[in-house]
């Protein structure tokens, strides 16, 4: 009997073979980016504001007529004291508008001449100079710094998996 159970083991470690799933992933990439250029501007309109006490309006204070490439035609008011030797305040301000400003044109991506207004924000692009990246086939990850505006990122991820 000893026998027989001795064979049937050995019979039976023989015959199932060893099973293991083993799933190896290597992922890898490189990511180069260049700011582009960008500008925002918003028109402001023309103010005219008047404010005083014991002042006496003599003539009003106007605006003219806004034009493209032309002064809006501000004319200041004339004014005066109303109680000789009472204590008297007077104010005027004026902001000159912005004209209506020809519409931009892009070619090839680029706009050729920004509009400049009353409230402009300005942000220039990037400047690829020297940017580059590369993955060898052994994983290893080569940047290379470019100029203002630009980024890079480099990753490999190597996955290994028994079960």
């Amino acid at each position: 009997m000893r026998r027989f159970f001795f064979v049937s083991c050995l019979t039976l470690f023989a015959i199932s073979p060893a099973s293991a799933d083993i799933t190896h992933r290597i992922q890898s990439s490189i990511s180069l980016t260049v700011d582009g250029a960008a500008s925002q501007a918003n028109r402001i309109g023309s103010t005219l504001a008047v404010s005083g006490s014991n002042v006496t309006l003599g003539t009003a204070p106007s605006l003219g007529t806004l034009t493209p490439g032309s002064a809006v035609g501000y004319t200041p008011g004339a004014y005066s004291v109303t109680t000789a030797g009472d204590a008297f305040s007077y104010s005027e301000s004026f902001i000159e508008g912005d004209a209506t400003p020809s519409a931009t044109a892009v070619s090839s991506g680029v706009v050729g001449s920004l509009p400049m207004l009353g409230d402009t924000m300005t942000q220039s692009g990037g400047v690829a100079g020297t940017l580059a990246g590369t993955i060898s086939t052994g994983g290893a990850l080569t940047i290379t710094a470019g100029g203002a505006g630009t980024s890079a990122i480099g990753q490999v991820i190597q996955e290994l998996t028994v079960k």
